[in-house]
């Protein structure tokens, strides 16, 4: 079994979750790999157990926000929750800042989420993965052209750029996004062969990744939803239109109950097929008093 600084590269079942090759530029032997999985954005012990106590098969570890600028995550911290918790840890950092890459990989650091648009520093230039050997980044994306750009530069795991701080319940962007690269992927499925080097220079992606694609008929890394994912339902729905799985922002926490709402969100992600396991991951999910006015209200 993979250490508990990995992300396990297969299935519940044993198998991979698609047949591509393995890609020894991020591949490596215990690559993150999350099939049916949800991540959760932390900023402390607390809400690390939570989340690993709920079922996610990772945590996000997000910056800390000091007078509006996004610093570099806590060193101590992420060490805290590294003795706390038996789950993978995801370390947010800004969008181009590879000496924070640095310092982090230096302390053992060995997932990166870098896909904050709001707190990029470079804004043309990504950290060039490929030079952290042993580590694996989350980018996000909003088309294709734009995912097979971000795994060329050595992304393990794309993710949609909806907004992770919304509580609105609102996905209609992060619904935007992914039905954009599922309709893409699949235009480009049914593509004769002689017409996707063409292809490849019109949306700027890498040829041989635009071909890999074609074959597989999906994207050849780990894809998540990410923003406005609030409900069973939601992820439901993620996960039906192609995901292979979810995060979970910040305000999950603001919920009377998050280890419920949460261990619901991923009753839902694994069963999201299965209406009668959708419909036990639902039920009760309003805030108590919030269902009492509705039905004195109903009553009056």
């Amino acid at each position: 079994m993979p250490g508990e600084s990995s992300i396990a590269p297969f299935a519940a079942n044993g198998n991979t979750a698609f047949g591509f090759k393995e890609r020894p530029n991020y591949f490596k032997k215990e690559l993150a790999r999350i099939h049916r999985g949800v991540i959760v954005e932390v900023k402390d012990v607390y809400q690390a157990k939570i989340a690993e106590e709920a079922g996610a098969c990772c945590v996000l570890f997000s910056q800390q926000i000091f007078e509006g600028i996004s610093q570099i995550p806590d060193p101590l911290l992420f060490k805290e929750i590294t003795l706390a918790i038996s789950i993978p840890i995801i370390v947010k950092i800004r969008i181009g800042h590879f000496v924070e890459a640095q310092i982090l990989d230096c302390i053992g650091v060995r997932h990166f989420d870098e896909s904050d648009e709001a707190s990029a520093v470079d804004d043309e230039n990504f950290i060039n993965k490929h030079k952290f050997k042993d580590s694996y980044f989350v980018c996000g994306s909003r088309s294709l052209g734009e995912a097979l750009r971000r795994i060329k530069e050595g992304a393990a795991i794309v993710k949609t750029l909806g907004n992770m701080g919304s509580s609105s319940g609102n996905i209609s962007e992060t619904l935007r996004n992914v039905r954009a690269v599922m309709s893409e992927i699949r235009y480009l499925h049914n593509m004769d062969e002689d017409e996707v080097f063409a292809y490849s220079q019109k949306i700027g992606a890498p040829y041989d990744l635009v071909k890999e694609t074609r074959e597989l008929g999906r994207l050849p890394a780990i894809y998540y939803a990410a923003g406005g994912i609030v409900t069973p339902a939601d992820a439901a729905l993620m996960m039906q239109l192609g995901c292979d799985g979810i995060f979970l922002g910040l305000e999950i926490f603001e919920c009377p109950n998050p280890r419920d709402r949460l261990r619901r969100m991923v009753e839902a992600v694994r069963n999201h097929r299965n209406p009668e396991a959708l419909v036990r991951a639902s039920f009760d999910l309003a805030p108590r008093e919030n269902r009492i006015e509705q039905s004195a209200s109903v009553a009056e």
